[in-house]
């Protein structure tokens, strides 16, 4: 299974879509037991003059994986934990474990952190728990982290690795990382706000998957390594939903569940958590590793990110674009829709309308964190499409 096919039928983005006017047969539909049956989707009101940001986020994306790795630095030890390409946000619980494991074998009790994004707090939490004192030094904070624009879907293998450059025993840690993580985000489901939640995801198309395949253009020129089949067991399988049991106009339609993170949220609650537990927050930049002298603490775990790239000088991290148009969040929207390869997300903090372009490739080394309106209103114009065909009128 390729990553678009992942992506389609476990939803990648998220998404959301529903027409003014659609219907949810009132009798429990054929095919599908009544138990089962779709509940009332709402529509969404996917108009550009509704977007009220557009965000581009710059994914740190490395053929041989996360750097994961060791390394002194003057009389400093430096947990490296960066490079996790479209998968930040899903693996950084179980990368973080690994940093901090590491980190904690120095013997020291007072840990520094580079870097408050997903990695950076996740790493500094779980420094904590195993009780060290803990001082993030970071130039920016959420909301202004690139991780702070991501889809917000769990995506633990997007753009983890290229399948013939990583290591022999990458996959099983791969693997270990996406179970310590998805376990962690168990805990955070039912908090107030719902920072992290389950969302159904409908993925919608017209012609048989087999001809979608065989004519769509291979997203896998770099050879991306897919791993999802290795925890299967984590969410729920596919569904495939018989015609006349969903109110879209497509000839097939597939329902699954993922986790949502509403970033806006789940960040701050990670924020809240560190620093109710006695962490620290300084604004610092540190332009080179020999800046590092200058850190009190002994043990420091790199969470950078892209910016590990300038920081570190590390060639070895690839951009990977992703522009994301934010439509008005809607309450009652909770669902999302992948159609002709544009994601839309119903996050609370807003709704997510992602183009997929070509696939994995799309953004491939594109340095351009410049948003493109054109292109975000061409995004929203899609989903509008998919209601217009929905309702048959064209406008709410």
């Amino acid at each position: 299974m390729n990553r678009r096919d992942f992506l389609g039928s476990i939803a990648i983005a998220g998404l959301t879509g529903c027409a003014p006017r659609a219907r949810i047969a009132a009798t429990p539909p054929p095919g599908l037991p009544s138990y089962d049956a779709l509940p009332k989707l709402m529509p969404i009101r996917a108009h550009a003059d509704r977007i009220f940001r557009i965000t581009v986020c710059l994914r740190p994306f490395r053929a041989a994986g996360p750097r994961l790795d060791v390394e002194r630095v003057g009389d400093k030890t430096v947990v490296h934990n960066y490079g996790h390409g479209g998968s930040g946000w899903s693996l950084s619980w179980g990368s973080s474990s690994i940093a901090v494991e590491k980190a904690m074998a120095a013997g020291e009790r007072d840990v520094a952190v580079i870097g408050c994004g997903a990695l950076g707090l996740t790493s500094a939490i779980l420094l904590q728990i195993a009780g060290a004192r803990v001082t993030i030094y970071a130039k920016e904070r959420p909301p202004e982290v690139r991780s702070a624009r991501a889809t917000g879907s769990w995506t633990p293998d997007s753009r983890i690795a290229l399948t013939n450059s990583v290591a022999p025993d990458f996959p099983a840690l791969w693997e270990k990382m996406s179970r310590a993580s998805f376990h962690r985000y168990e805990s955070y489901l039912g908090m107030a706000g719902n920072p992290v939640e389950w969302t159904d995801h409908y993925t919608l198309w017209d012609r048989s998957l087999s001809d979608r395949q065989s004519s769509q253009r291979r997203d896998d020129a770099l050879d991306f390594a897919h791993y999802q089949d290795r925890v299967t067991d984590l969410t729920p399988h596919h569904q495939d939903l018989p015609p006349g049991s969903h109110p879209f106009p497509t000839r097939y339609a597939r329902r699954n569940s993922s986790l949502t993170f509403n970033i806006a949220g789940y960040s701050r609650q990670l924020v809240t958590d560190f620093l109710v537990e006695g962490g620290k927050i300084e604004k610092v930049e540190v332009h080179s590793p020999s800046e590092l002298t200058q850190v009190a603490q002994k043990v420091i775990i790199n969470a950078t990110g892209y910016g590990a790239r300038a920081l570190w000088k590390d060639e070895s991290i690839v951009p990977v674009r992703g522009q994301i148009a934010w439509l008005i969040p809607q309450p009652e929207v909770n669902y999302g829709v992948f159609y002709k390869n544009v994601n839309v997300l119903a996050r609370r903090d807003g709704i997510v309308v992602q183009d997929g372009g070509i696939g994995e490739m799309e953004g491939y080394n594109d340095t351009n964190e410049q948003p493109d309106r054109a292109a975000a209103e061409s995004a929203v114009h899609v989903v509008t499409e998919l209601y217009e065909r929905m309702s048959g009128a064209g406008a709410d």
